[in-house]
């Protein structure tokens, strides 16, 4: 087993807690979960409503995988948390799978929380996997 690689990028939002963007171990890459917080000016306003929550957060998980060198077809898994659970688990799901092609849809959970990072109300994050170098 390798060392663990610690990602940070300059191009994906400036983090609102002391973490990485990502962390790396055998190929195994672990996305710490990202809000809708604006990638260029931290102290823009949060998007209002949750469908363009859940679009400034997939792009900016967007941001994050390209940092790696990897896009949306490299993740395996997905989280996400939603503070107004009944209210908005349809519409964010409309902006979700317009992301990912039908039959490559990653795992998911989808939990209802009391409360998330600046008062946002969604917040996502990904388990990607670098594609094996052998079986190119």
């Amino acid at each position: 087993m390798n060392d663990p690689l610690f990602h940070l990028f300059a191009e994906a939002p400036r983090p609102v807690a002391p973490y990485s963007h990502a962390v790396e171990a055998d190929g195994w890459v672990f996305l710490t979960g990202q809000i809708p917080n604006h990638p260029d000016d931290d102290e823009a306003p949060i998007p209002p409503g949750i469908e363009a929550q859940t679009r400034r957060t997939m792009d900016n998980l967007a941001l994050v995988l390209d940092g790696l060198g990897l896009d949306l077809s490299h993740v395996v898994a997905a989280r996400v948390f939603l503070t107004h659970f009944d209210e908005d688990y349809e519409a964010m799901n409309t902006v979700y799978e317009s992301f990912f092609p039908a039959e490559r849809r990653p795992a998911r959970t989808c939990i209802g929380v009391t409360a998330l990072a600046r008062g946002v109300r969604v917040e996502i994050d990904y388990i990607a996997r670098r594609p094996d170098p052998s079986r190119r």
